[in-house]
């Protein structure tokens, strides 16, 4: 059918790699552990639909021009990798506050769904890292003589992309609950945010300088 082949190694490969962490994983345990689980859903939701904007591209052709042209591809780079920076030094700064005897673990300021939907959309967006990696797995799927390669492109996109939600709803369940049931000193609940902060700076200077 559309010229795919090997589905169920596409479906499993693409929930083993949904499961390696990254900025995206983080974004989610984040926001659930601090607002609960409707905002980790709100930013898994975010970040599928930036997901699905790389499978379009991809699939268009953008992402082809992406990899092809290095000056393009830099600019995009650092934009994702100056936005990761930032969504860390947030947390650092929130980490750094005045200590409170009883405060809870993991507190961060109330954010609106829509301002979380917007972080994780320009997490995922802005990471050309994830186009090129749509580039290079999605086709080796597609038969060479494959009659509607974009239309299976964008199909194995959508698949991949429903995989991913599954377990990033999953994580954003799962963390939120953790955070429930797990009442936190409030100095660890600073240095957890110090620690997530730190891996977003860390995260942002890799992508920088690969």
């Amino acid at each position: 059918m559309l010229g795919i082949h090997d589905l169920a190694l596409f479906v499993l490969s693409g929930l083993l790699l949904n499961m390696m962490p990254g900025p995206d994983s983080l974004l989610i345990m984040l926001r659930s552990g601090s607002q609960g689980w409707r905002a980790g859903s709100v930013a898994a939701l975010g970040i599928g639909t930036g997901t699905m904007v790389h499978v379009l591209a991809a699939a268009l052709g953008l992402s082809a021009l992406l990899s092809a042209s290095a000056e393009l591809f830099t600019v995009i780079k650092l934009m994702g990798a100056l936005y990761l920076v930032y969504l860390g030094g947030s947390l650092l700064w929130q980490g750094s506050g005045s200590p409170a005897v009883r405060e809870p673990a993991m507190r961060l300021p109330v954010l609106s769904y829509g301002r979380i939907f917007r972080q994780g959309l320009l997490t995922n967006v802005l990471n050309p890292k994830v186009a090129l990696f749509f580039l290079a797995f999605v086709p080796q799927f597609i038969a060479p003589d494959a009659p509607q390669k974009a239309l299976a492109f964008i199909v194995l996109g959508c698949i991949f992309n429903f995989n991913g939600m599954i377990w990033c709803h999953l994580l954003a369940f799962s963390t939120a609950y953790a955070s429930r049931k797990v009442a936190l000193p409030g100095w660890l609940g600073r240095w957890l945010n110090r620690l997530m902060g730190g891996l977003f700076v860390g995260l942002g200077i890799k992508l920088a300088v690969e």
